[in-house]
């Protein structure tokens, strides 16, 4: 986990160096999720994506005309659905947590307002993550099953208006290996996005 901070920070001193030649900037986005999770060697057991949210703000660092990097900071609500394929039983994951992004960005102009897409990681802390079956349910942090750190890879697509509305899409996905002491056995998070921001 300290490598993947630092990483994260060593994204942020690249832009901040190239102070003379950047435009900073900076907004609120809102996205609505469908969520789920890569499961190998989780025999019996399969993964379907359900609707979450989040809820955050975002930072444009310009580092030319054509290249931004955007870190993000956003309140994610995430629910999913593991089901059994023998048995009929179903448990609902419910999760709250944050997660920060930092894209490396292409844009350019098109039409009235601008096109931008790229790549980067991501780190993620849970502050809640619960099984309910039935009437049961378990804290997973608690019960000392899940980590608590996430860490990933995500794509982002998008288009700003020239009023400064912003659509985007996006997918991140784990690599790290959510159960503690799982062995061959992997538990990663994947998520779809659609979102709607604006940029002050």
């Amino acid at each position: 986990m300290k490598k993947v901070i630092a990483g994260v920070l060593i994204l942020f001193s690249i832009g901040i160096t190239q102070v003379n030649a950047q435009t900073i900037s900076g907004g609120i986005k809102v996205d609505a999720d469908m969520s789920g999770f890569l499961l190998t060697k989780f025999p019996g057991a399969k993964s379907k994506l359900r609707f979450g949210a989040s809820l955050g703000g975002f930072m444009e660092i310009g580092l030319s005309g054509s290249f931004a990097l955007r870190p993000e900071l956003l309140l994610k609500s995430r629910h999913s659905k593991l089901e059994s394929t023998s048995e009929n039983v179903k448990n609902d994951y419910q999760y709250l947590g944050v997660e920060i992004p930092v894209y490396a960005l292409g844009q350019f102009q098109m039409g009235d307002g601008k096109f931008y897409a790229g790549a980067g990681p991501y780190i993620g802390c849970g502050f809640s993550a619960k099984f309910k079956e039935g009437d049961k349910k378990d804290d997973l942090y608690e019960g000392g099953m899940m980590k608590r750190f996430d860490f990933g890879a995500g794509i982002l697509a998008g288009y700003e208006f020239s009023n400064k509305m912003q659509l985007s899409a996006g997918y991140r996905m784990g690599l790290t290996n959510l159960i503690k002491g799982g062995g061959d056995t992997k538990f990663r998070n994947h998520e779809l996005s659609l979102g709607i921001g604006y940029r002050f």
